[in-house]
């Protein structure tokens, strides 16, 4: 997939690119967005305003993937813009890292939110009268299983690891297999099937 970058403000434009080396197109005008198809599209909050649930709909019918990035982002935004159909939310001035993150986890097919919004997520899940955790935890490790519940709970990496006496990237390999196992994309999915 095509990677496609807009925003109206130059600084920004020269971080994401400074983030994705050279696997990425700049384009100067917003209606030069409509041109792209199966695309990822890269664009800040402000560009898209005040209209971006019309804008999301029309990338979104040439089956591009939006990630939506904010100088001052909020959960509220994030939701709003998700139940739009954004693929991904996050800070305009987030580390280099976090971008390739994001603009691969989207190319993959799933959604990326910074990690504080996706607990937030998590956490507003309502719980299920019947717990339907124990069957589906079947197929897991004993501590696959531990780590799956606490996902659940929207702990992060690092508090389940201090919790479990083990490494954040133990966790995230844990977190991995137990993804595979239970035939989901990401800890909000897991959080869903779990709740």
């Amino acid at each position: 997939m095509k990677t496609v970058l807009y925003s109206d403000d130059i600084n920004l434009l020269s971080h994401w690119e400074s983030a994705l080396t050279n696997n990425y197109v700049v384009i100067n005008d917003i209606d030069e967005l409509y041109q792209f198809t199966s695309s990822i599209i890269v664009l800040n909050y402000s560009a898209c305003m005040p209209s971006c649930d019309v804008l999301l709909k029309r990338l979104n019918a040439a089956k591009n993937r939006v990630l939506i990035l904010h100088r001052t982002p909020s959960f509220s935004s994030a939701k709003e813009l998700l139940k739009f159909g954004a693929y991904g939310y996050g800070n305009a001035l987030m580390r280099e890292h976090f971008i390739v993150s994001a603009v691969n986890t989207i190319q993959e097919g799933m959604v990326w939110l910074y990690p504080e919004y996706t607990s937030n997520l998590i956490t507003e899940l309502p719980i299920s009268e019947t717990p339907k955790e124990e069957p589906l935890l079947e197929k897991l490790t004993a501590r696959e299983r531990d780590v799956a519940l606490l996902l659940k709970d929207a702990l992060s990496y690092k508090d389940i690891g201090e919790k479990l006496d083990i490494t954040p990237r133990t966790v995230k390999a844990h977190a991995h297999n137990t993804y595979v196992k239970l035939n989901v994309k990401d800890r909000l999915a897991l959080a869903i099937l779990l709740r």
